[in-house]
This record gives structure tokens, sequence and C-alpha cells, in this order.
């Protein structure tokens, strides 16, 4: 009996301490596991989160009117879901899903994306003698004009190499000869084209001058009020801002090649040069990891008010530019 009662005994020890092993084995599996994904998220979600590049734009050999700005726009569209990461605006996983800096960026390029395409559909290809749509500029504005999170039915990445391959089939059709697309260097073309980035850029400076404590006083009872940006909010104002700017600058660059002669015969191509190196001020290196909006002369720099001030120069001396042409 003392027997039997000793062996039960060391038996149930032994199940218990098998029971209690394989608990905090589990334990330890579920750990490593959540802990290796955190770990990946993190380190892919700041790989993703790297900004391009600002875009080179190859102006030395001699292209067909327009061609070099079609191009230019294929590039910076292609940017959208050819960077590291892919389209993160319409993530359903980590690390996207996650993410709120790089899909912010993405919306700002967006924007002047389908600025462009819908300048180069209603003013640049539009005869003023015909008035017939091109038809692969037609497709090229509805495509990008496609629900930017859409993931599913279509994908918004789908509709937006469906807009690139319309571009691109624009840009063969203004380089076969004779050509069977047209491309207009006129004037008013480009002061409409000014006009739309120019309205842009002026709700930029808003929304980014509206992270100041002081951005919500009342000038007139007969005017609208800007709402102070949330603190949840600046960054995403921030990005979405640096996302427009960094597609701007190619696009004006190709603008400035475009309307060369013009501008020069205007005396305006000095006023472009500067609103394109005011905005590639805008891209500089954030050091700081988040996006601060200190006040006044305080320790901490704000980061909303310096790409504001980029952008309201950049927005003067585009105007000089209409101003000029103008004359």
């Amino acid at each position: 009996m003392v027997l039997d009662r000793a062996w039960w005994h060391v038996r149930d020890r032994v199940q218990r301490f098998r029971q209690e092993n394989l608990r905090s084995g589990w334990g330890i599996l579920v750990a490593s596991v959540v802990g290796s994904v955190t770990l990946f998220s993190f380190i892919s979600g700041v790989y993703v989160s790297t900004e391009p590049d600002l875009l080179p734009v190859q102006s030395g050999s001699v292209l067909p009117a327009g061609l070099l700005l079609v191009k230019t726009t294929v590039a910076v569209a292609q940017e959208l879901y050819d960077k590291p990461g892919g389209y993160l605006s319409n993530d359903k996983l980590p690390p996207g899903v996650f993410l709120d800096d790089m899909p912010n960026w993405e919306q700002g390029v967006l924007v002047q994306v389908r600025v462009m395409v819908h300048s180069l559909n209603h003013d640049f290809a539009l005869s003023r003698a015909q008035y017939i749509e091109d038809p692969d500029l037609a497709v090229a504005e509805t495509a990008f004009a496609v629900d930017s999170h859409s993931w599913i039915f279509p994908p918004a990445e789908h509709e937006f190499r469906r807009g690139v391959a319309a571009l691109q089939s624009y840009g063969q059709r203004l380089q076969s000869t004779p050509p069977a697309a047209g491309f207009y260097v006129s004037p008013d073309a480009l002061h409409n084209y000014l006009d739309e980035i120019g309205v842009d850029l002026g709700k930029l400076s808003t929304q980014l001058n509206a992270a100041l404590p002081q951005a919500n006083t009342q000038l007139s009872d007969a005017l609208p009020v800007q709402q102070t940006t949330s603190w949840w909010r600046i960054d995403d104002e921030f990005y979405q801002a640096r996302g427009q700017c960094w597609a701007l600058v190619p696009m004006l660059r190709a603008m400035e090649v475009e309307y060369g002669s013009l501008l020069k015969q205007h005396h305006a191509d000095l006023s472009l040069r500067a609103a394109i190196h005011e905005l590639e001020a805008t891209q500089q290196t954030v050091w700081s990891p988040v996006i601060l909006n200190g006040s006044g002369f305080g320790v901490f720099a704000n980061h909303s008010l310096t790409l504001a001030n980029y952008i309201d120069r950049a927005h003067l001396d585009l105007q000089d530019v209409q101003q000029l042409l103008s004359r």
C-alpha cells in the first residue's frame, strides 16, 4: 500500500509538471510569435514609409511638344504603386493598415496627378477649333478618378495602371509620324493649369497654418473659420502637402521645358524657376521621428509652419508667372 501511494504521488507530480511546462511553453511560443510579428511590422513599416527621391526630368533630347510632360506625369503616377511597399492607402493588412504618413503622401501625389491629367484632357490636348476630346486622355482621367481607398472591385492600383497605360498610348501617338494626337503650347492652357495648382497650394497653406493655435481667429463675420487642426492630424496634413509638392517639382520642370521659349519671351522663366526651387526645399529631410508643432521661438521646431512658408513663396512666384504671361 505504501508503495502504491508513493507511485501514484510521483505519477501525479510528473503529470502536473508536464502540464505546467506545456502551458509555459505555449505562452513562450505565443509571446515569440507576437513579438516577431510586431518587430517585422515595425521594420517593414519604416522601410515602406521612406519617401522616394525627386524624379529627374530628362530634357537633353528634342522631343515632340507635350511628350516630356506626358512622360513625367507617367513617371510620377507609377511611383504610387512601384515604390517600396507599393500602394498603401487601400491596404487591409499589416504594415500598411497601421501607417498613415505614407498613405497621406500618396493622396497628395494623386491630387496633382489628377490635376495634370485633367489639364491635359481639357486644355493642353483640346483643340479650340474642334473641341474633340482625346480618347486616351478621357480614359486616363476616368481611371485616376477612382476611389483611392478601393481595395477590390476594382483595386485602386489596377485603375492607376490603366490610367498610366492610357497616358503612354497618348504619348506614343504624339511621336508618331504624322502625329496622331495633339498638344497645344497655349498660354491660356498654362494659365489655367497654374490657376488650378495655385488653388491647391493655397489650400495646403491654410491647412498647415491651421495647426497653429491662433489660426482659428475670426477675421470677419462673413468669412468662414478654418478649424484648428487636431494634434492627431498634424502629420497627416504635413505629409499630404509633401506629396503634392513632390509631384509638382518634376511636373513644373517639364513645363519649363515645354514652354521654354514662351516663358523667356514674357520674362517669366525666372519666376517659374524660383517656384520650383521653393518646392524643392519642401523635400528636405525631416530628422525628427515625429512632426512637431512648436510655437514662436520655443525649443521645438514647427514643421507645419516651415512647410507652409515654402509653399506660400512658391505660390507667389507662380502668380508672378501668370501675371507676366498675361502681359
